[in-house]
């Protein structure tokens, strides 16, 4: 059994979740508008794995006899400048869902709840792989420049 506690703190993780399914949404509209139709397809890809985020944790929640809730899911930006200013606050958004799931954990850590721990060290280990996948995009649309944009944009396209 999940302690009342724990499962507020996944169910706030799960609209965290959705949040930022939408906002990847929201970059993968403003980039096919702007005819970066790789960089669109990638972040439609990225909108769909932070949803089976928030239904694999909706569903641990449940398994552990706990109810799993969806709160308010608040506006996301949809204005962004260049390719290169989204990924950086690709990036920064990924370090800042690093830090909730590493609250998560000490969560579980301090309600003994060492079955928790373990489900959520999976994401641990994801957010590492999310934040290299977003500075390495990052830095290769910066090597890239003006003139290598839509190469790196065909290259997402293919993800």
């Amino acid at each position: 059994m999940i302690s009342e506690k724990l499962q507020n703190a996944i169910n706030e993780q799960i609209t965290a979740e959705m949040w930022s399914a939408n906002l990847y949404l929201a970059m993968s509209f403003y980039f096919e508008k702007e005819g970066f139709s790789g960089f669109a397809h990638w972040m439609k890809k990225q909108s769909q794995e932070e949803m089976e985020h928030a239904y694999a944790m909706a569903d641990y929640v449940i398994k552990r006899g706990g109810t799993a809730k969806v709160d308010k899911i608040d506006v996301v930006p949809n204005g962004w400048g260049t390719p290169l200013e989204v990924f950086e606050h690709v990036y920064k958004h990924e370090c800042h869902v690093s830090q909730l799931i590493d609250k998560l954990v000490d969560v579980a850590a301090a309600e003994k709840d060492k079955a928790t721990q373990d489900f959520l060290w999976g994401f641990v280990r994801e957010q590492v792989e999310e934040e290299a996948t977003a500075q390495g995009l990052v830095d290769k649309i910066k090597k890239a420049g003006d003139t290598g944009i839509f190469f790196v944009d065909s290259q997402l396209g293919q993800r």
